[in-house]
């Protein structure tokens, strides 16, 4: 019995890994174990657990921020994107790739959807780079790898559940995570325009007179119409957040009015829409609260039978001294992304290993923006990145899987890279908050 919460943690692992649904199998082993460890008191807590997760106001966020990335998607705005940032930068060696990347970080910071960006991009980019005559590793790198970028650059889903599990501020989380946003950004950009230079045979340039613009309409005008709105947008979301204007939660209801209104704008907006935006919300909203509850029942039994406990004493007897640790932990992370969802993650493996790292007082803004970038990864390493399968299932038919997948690892070593830069930079996760903190 007293290594009961170990045999419940490696049941559960093993059944996610045989493919059983997660909700289910978090449910399941949490009953099951919960009955063997308290007997049917566990009855008359669990209710109370799956009450304050569903009346916890911060995670309201999350269907707000699910509607205006879906609002967003079909109001047009990806496509409009990729047409003007392509005349802006295509007349450069990898000038394509390097407008996915920007346009990938715009639509995630509008968007926060992964699985809608890269399909997005795979649909409208993907064939465009590869008609220009890129190679199709780095093409289909760029794209898996620019629509990731949804889950560092606020506002974020991944962050706003991030804070309500380690226990800090999402408005803080989302100010702390967008320096190292931008670093990766610049890391993909630094990359592509490195390889169009070492060969540019990989990403040629683009003949301007190839572009197709409009009769009577400008660069210059093309590029506004399509990048103002959405920066409005953005601008309008975070800043009420930064400046202390507006909770995230409230926000995120900004966000999703104005994606309705943009969209509106844009002439898009009819009953049909409004639908499939809706149950849409509805589809990804539920799978994300199940999965909470379940893993809400988990965390529920998993301390109770002193699971927390037993990890610490055993970390903490391995001879790694507190950056060991650390290391040990961003890889454990790195490693199960392998396999499970960055949800599964976030409700399962941080609030165990949280405390760990609040035992060895690093800054939990800092650490959970580590935690951010590193579960990032995981939708981009096999065999299960989301991303690989989201783009194989939109990629020109000659475009093999090998190639998908020999494509992302220079990214997400540079997403490696990046996650040990913010290591040895703390200040580029804790700066930003402290100085939105001192006004």
């Amino acid at each position: 019995m007293e290594y009961l919460a170990i045999w419940m943690f490696v049941v559960m692992t093993a059944l996610l890994l045989l493919g059983f649904p997660v909700a289910f199998t978090l449910l399941g082993t949490s009953l099951f174990f919960g009955l063997l460890g308290f007997g049917w008191s566990f009855f008359d807590l669990l209710p109370l657990r799956v009450w304050g997760v569903m009346t916890n106001f911060t995670l309201v966020a999350v269907p707000l921020f699910v509607f205006m990335g879906v609002m967003l998607e079909r109001a047009g705005i990806a496509g409009e994107l990729l047409e003007a940032m392509a005349l802006l930068f295509g007349r450069i060696r990898g000038g394509l790739a390097v407008t996915v990347v920007v346009v990938g970080a715009l639509l995630g910071a509008s968007t926060g959807i992964v699985g809608a960006t890269v399909v997005t991009m795979g649909l409208l980019a993907l064939p465009t780079m590869l008609k220009h005559r890129y190679q199709h590793e780095l093409a289909t790198g760029t794209v898996a790898a620019a629509g990731t970028l949804g889950q560092i650059i606020p506002p974020s889903i991944i962050l706003v559940l991030l804070g309500d599990v380690i226990g800090v501020s999402v408005g803080d989380l989302f100010v702390g995570a967008l320096l190292p946003g931008l670093l990766l950004v610049g890391l993909y950009m630094a990359y592509i325009l490195v390889q169009a230079w070492r060969h540019p045979e990989r990403a040629p340039a683009v003949d301007r007179r190839e572009a197709d613009i409009p009769e009577g309409t400008s660069l210059p005008r093309l590029v506004a119409r399509a990048l103002v709105p959405p920066m409005v947008l953005i601008v309008a979301v975070l800043g009420s957040i930064f400046a202390g204007i507006a909770s995230p939660t409230e926000a995120a209801g900004l966000g999703a009015s104005g994606a309705t209104l943009l969209c509106m704008a844009r002439g898009r907006f009819d009953r049909r829409i409004l639908r499939e935006v809706m149950a849409a919300t509805t589809q990804l909203t539920s799978m994300v609260f199940i999965i909470l509850v379940g893993a809400a029942a988990f965390g529920l039994v998993f301390r109770g039978l002193g699971g927390p406990a037993l990890i610490r004493e055993f970390i903490f007897a391995l001879p790694l001294g507190r950056w060991g640790i650390l290391a040990l932990v961003m890889g454990l992370i790195f490693v199960v992304g392998f396999f499970l969802d960055f949800i599964e993650i976030t409700f399962i493996y941080v609030p165990i290993l949280t405390p760990i790292l609040h035992a060895l007082h690093f800054d939990p803004v800092w650490f959970a923006v580590l935690f951010a970038m590193n579960l990032q990864t995981s939708f981009l390493t096999p065999p299960f990145g989301f991303s690989l399968f989201y783009l194989k299932g939109v990629a020109p038919p000659g475009v093999s899987t090998l190639s998908i997948y020999r494509g992302i690892v220079p990214f997400v070593a540079l997403q490696l890279a990046a996650l040990a830069i913010v290591v040895l930079v703390p200040g580029l996760a804790t700066w930003l908050p402290g100085v939105v903190a001192a006004r």
